[in-house]
Parts: structure tokens; C-alpha cells; sequence
């Protein structure tokens, strides 16, 4: 297994763009990251959504997402969902020097793997550190309010790592 590059990309899972759309703030990918590389299910999986959630950007308008079709990899488990596993096996092949991942299971996976892990709370964190968003806590409470499961222990956790 190769180890994380930390020159590489970054790969993402569905789950941290929804989250970000879903609070108006997918842009702070590109400010913090620049290019973004998601596998080929990603893609497929937050296109299919926006019909679903109209005003949902296109991600062929997105020009600092790059998609690439993710090789199976051996190390990843057939348990882990379809984006989860190929974001997995694509951050393992490249190597990525970070990989978004929302959901406890595939960042357990992911960190078992050698990779770097951070979610949609971890680039709030970052985006907050960097002055490109005021608060957090108003924040993490609409990804509440639309469904996302962030426990109260760690929106606490987080608000407090703000310094909110």
C-alpha cells in the first residue's frame, strides 16, 4: 500500500458535497483545497440528487472538479457503500493527501488505511481558521436542521474548537 502523498490531490465522497451545498458553501472547496477529485459513483450519486434538490449546482459546471474512475482496490471492504468504497480506492491509488468522508464507518476504513481523514465539519473548522466564515455554530445547525446526523456531543466539540 502506498502511503498519502502530501503534495497529492484530494478525493471526496458524496456526502461532504451535499452537506456543504445544502448550507450554501460548497465554494469553500476550491478556496481551501483547489481541485477536488471524486470517482466516477460520486459524481453519478450528487448528480442524480439534484433532481431531487432544484437549485443544486451541476458538477459539470464545477470546473475545479475533476471526476476519475476509481480502480477496485483490495484493501477496500465490499461493506462500505458504493461511494465510499471507490472514493476509498481512488485516494489509496493516486495517492490523496486528504479524503472527505462524512459517514463513521468509511473514515474507520479510511484511517485503517493509512489515509487522512476530514469531513464537512473539518472544512467549516478550516474555512472559520482561514476568516472565510464568520460562525460555525449557525452553521452545523441548518446541516442539523436538513438531516444530517451530527451528534450534539460533536457539534459541541466543534463549536468550542471554534472558539465560539
Amino acid at each position: 500500500m502506498l502511503a498519502p502523498s502530501s503534495s497529492g490531490p484530494i478525493v471526496s465522497n458524496t456526502t461532504p458535497l451535499i452537506a456543504l451545498t445544502g448550507v450554501g458553501m460548497l465554494d469553500l472547496l476550491p478556496t481551501l483545497y483547489g481541485q477536488i477529485i471524486i470517482p466516477t459513483v460520486v459524481y453519478q450519486e450528487f448528480q442524480a440528487g439534484r433532481t431531487r434538490h432544484p437549485g443544486t449546482p451541476d458538477l459539470d459546471t464545477q470546473q475545479w472538479i475533476i471526476v476519475q474512475q476509481a480502480p477496485p482496490h483490495p484493501d477496500v471492504p465490499p461493506t462500505l457503500d458504493a461511494g465510499e468504497a471507490e472514493a476509498i480506492a481512488l485516494a489509496l491509488t493516486l495517492p490523496a493527501r486528504l479524503i472527505l468522508l462524512d459517514e463513521r464507518r468509511g473514515r474507520q476504513v479510511a484511517q485503517k488505511l493509512g489515509l487522512k481523514v476530514a469531513g464537512s465539519l473539518t472544512v467549516l473548522l478550516e474555512a472559520k481558521g482561514q476568516g472565510l466564515i464568520p460562525l460555525i455554530a449557525p452553521v452545523v445547525d441548518q446541516m442539523i436542521a436538513q438531516g444530517r446526523r451530527i451528534s450534539s456531543a460533536l457539534r459541541q466539540q466543534v463549536v468550542v474548537l471554534a472558539n465560539e
